[in-house]
């Protein structure tokens, strides 16, 4: 297993986050060697100015936290933050058009953005917002996901009903194929719990509280 650290996307999307919030976040991130940072969409080019000298990736969040924003709005933001030094775009599920079974809203939903960000060399993570639907809808957002070009399936986006779980975990790794990789988010805030949560499958994961999990104390 890689060292913890290296699975951290030190992440801050609050609305009230201020210029010195992020530069505070991309100094801890490269300090304690995080992954990547993950922001909103408008911090992506002071993410890129800040750590520009360090291999820390930025991770800019698209259609958040409700994904219900059009399609078009979706690849346009998209666009923006991969333009502007967004090495990943986590992007919010169409939760709506899953609980319809309007599967194929949600792939083109999906595919829309993967197109976006991939004239960029940009990857996506789809955050499903497991906290929202059946176990049934989980599987088949992850297959519709991968099929669309995605790279990612994550959990919850910290904003909505619930977050990760050691069961959704385990059942979104059970549903693509290796090619795909788990990012579990939302709520983990401690080290245990970021280590179950890899020991169910995440590849990654993403937490405000970074520090406190990768704490040697």
């Amino acid at each position: 297993m890689k060292e913890l650290n290296q699975y951290i996307d030190h992440t801050l999307l609050k609305a009230n986050a201020t210029e010195a919030d992020i530069k505070k976040l991309c100094s801890e991130a490269k300090e304690y060697n995080f992954y990547a940072v993950c922001v909103n969409s408008r911090f992506v080019p002071l993410c890129k100015q800040e750590l520009s000298d360090s291999d820390v990736k930025i991770a800019s969040v698209i259609g958040f936290p409700l994904g219900a924003m059009a399609t078009e709005v979706k690849a346009f933001e998209t666009e923006y933050a991969a333009k502007n030094g967004a090495n990943e775009i986590d992007m919010v599920l169409e939760v709506g058009m899953m609980k319809s079974g309007d599967t194929k809203a949600v792939f083109d939903d999906i595919k829309a953005v993967a197109l976006a960000a991939a004239k960029y060399n940009a990857i996506v993570k789809v955050i499903l917002e497991t906290g929202e639907l059946s176990d049934e809808e989980i599987v088949t957002a992850c297959k519709l996901s991968e099929e669309a070009g995605a790279k990612f399936v994550k959990t919850s986006t910290g904003f909505g009903v619930g977050g990760a779980t050691v069961h959704h975990v385990e059942l979104m790794r059970k549903s693509v194929s290796d090619a795909m990789m788990v990012k579990a988010s939302g709520g983990i805030r401690d080290k245990q719990t970021a280590l179950d949560m890899i020991e169910a499958g995440a590849d990654r994961i993403g937490a405000s509280a970074g520090i406190a999990i990768c704490s040697k104390r």
